[in-house]
């Protein structure tokens, strides 16, 4: 009997040893809103409710913060699938810290045959797929569309500067309300120079001269002059880029608050529900000399899986559900865009509330017939040159600099990799 008894004490232990190695927990990592937290809190349990033993830890950010702990936190082994943004994914693949998923599609672990081509090659570096596009979406000039309903204002798609300049002082004029051009939103700067057939960057490096820069900064400086640019004090306690504190919908006082928004299609939702009972939040496309030139089509973000994970086959996984659940994206409904594979896309596409169907609406009528490609993806370094732009828009907006002079200052102090 002792020895029976023996037998079934190890065999438990056993195994209870391998319950536990069974056990895994996903530490998965994002920026966004309360509404994309919510929404991918929710697709991450319909996962473990469908895979024993997988638990997850969820790490939601926002744009800023995201990257500054993602930058400390990837060189160990904690992070296991990460969101992955364009002007990121050179950075990160060309230093080694995101996982190779080409032996995965090769294998059909991660299924991505209804991808289109163009956008699945946006997720490579050289021979590797780095990252898999969760969504695709466009430039979006959200606006109170509310506000400028009621003083019979009219917003046309694809404004040039001269007229998006216009519309600012005519709104500053009628309604006491300003304009935010972009403040901390980084890709407004190659936007802009995308309209007079100027990249940004080529082949790894800066591209433009003082001049060319000043034709962003003299935005700001016009602005500030006439009165009608929201000012660098209104930002000072808010954390920029964050949906719900964005100056379109935070205040009280038109003289700190914004009409319009420089975000992106897939963020059209998340504003809408940040806004105050009865504003309804309009679209169109950010201004440009030349609205065609510069707008494109972008997957709006990427799932990658860090390279030191010791959760490899699991974290692909989770990347393919992402892709491929029709009922994943029934919770999520395109909050990062519209889903990167067509099958999956078709089968949500009548659970999408009005505020998505205008947002489809506004990626297949308005951008896809008037956009260009979509430019490369940044350079490492491209990141500490953002910073930089940021700097200089804030002395401007505080009146500490000329655009001249502020231009100069970005090439001559440009990362020295990029020169």
């Amino acid at each position: 009997m002792k020895k029976i008894a023996l037998i079934l004490a190890l065999v438990m232990i056993a195994s209870l040893c391998m319950s536990a190695m069974a056990e895994e927990n996903i530490l998965v990592t994002w920026w966004g809103n309360q509404t994309r937290n919510e929404r991918t809190h929710a697709a991450l349990e319909l996962y473990a409710s469908e895979h024993e033993g997988i638990s997850f830890t969820e790490v939601p950010n926002s744009w800023d913060d995201y990257w500054k702990k993602v930058a400390a936190d990837i060189q160990g082994d904690s992070i296991d699938v990460m969101q992955m943004d364009y002007q990121y994914l050179n950075q990160y693949s060309e230093n080694g810290l995101l996982l190779d998923l080409t032996p995965y599609v090769e294998s059909g672990a991660l299924k991505i045959d209804d991808v289109n081509e163009g956008i699945v090659g946006s997720g490579k570096v050289g021979d590797g797929l780095y990252a898999i596009c969760i969504g695709v979406n466009a430039p979006a000039l959200l606006y109170n569309k509310t506000l400028l309903d009621e003083n019979g204002i009219e917003v046309k798609d694809n404004m040039t500067l001269d007229e998006f300049l216009a519309l600012s002082r005519e709104i500053f004029e009628k309604t006491g309300y300003k304009t935010n051009i972009g403040y901390g939103t980084d890709m407004v700067f190659g936007y802009i120079l995308r309209g007079y057939d100027i990249d940004l960057f080529k082949d790894g490096k800066l591209n433009i001269t003082a001049e060319d820069a000043e034709k962003f900064f003299s935005l700001y400086e016009t602005g500030i002059t006439e009165g009608w640019l929201v000012t660098s004090d209104v930002f000072a306690e808010t954390a920029v880029g964050t949906v719900e504190q964005d100056p379109m919908i935070y205040g009280s006082d038109p003289e700190s608050m914004s009409w319009c928004a420089f975000f992106w299609s897939n963020q059209v939702t998340a504003m809408q529900n940040a806004a105050p009972e009865g504003m309804e939040v309009g679209i169109t496309t950010w201004p440009s000399a030349d609205p065609v030139k510069s707008n494109y089509l972008k997957p709006s973000q990427f799932f990658s899986v860090a390279a030191k994970t010791q959760h490899a086959d699991t974290a692909v996984d989770i990347v393919n559900f992402w892709t491929n659940s029709v009922e994943a994206n029934e919770i999520l409904l395109g909050e990062r865009g519209i889903p990167a594979s067509a099958a999956t896309a078709a089968g949500i596409a009548d659970k999408l509330d009005e505020v998505n169907q205008k947002v489809v609406a506004y990626i297949n009528d308005v951008v896809s017939p008037n956009c260009s490609a979509v430019p490369a993806a940044d350079p490492a370094g491209a990141s500490e040159f953002y910073n930089l732009v940021d700097e200089l828009q804030e002395e401007l907006c505080y009146g500490m600099t000329t655009a001249a002079d502020a231009a100069a200052r970005l090439i001559d102090e440009c990362p020295a990799n990029l020169k």
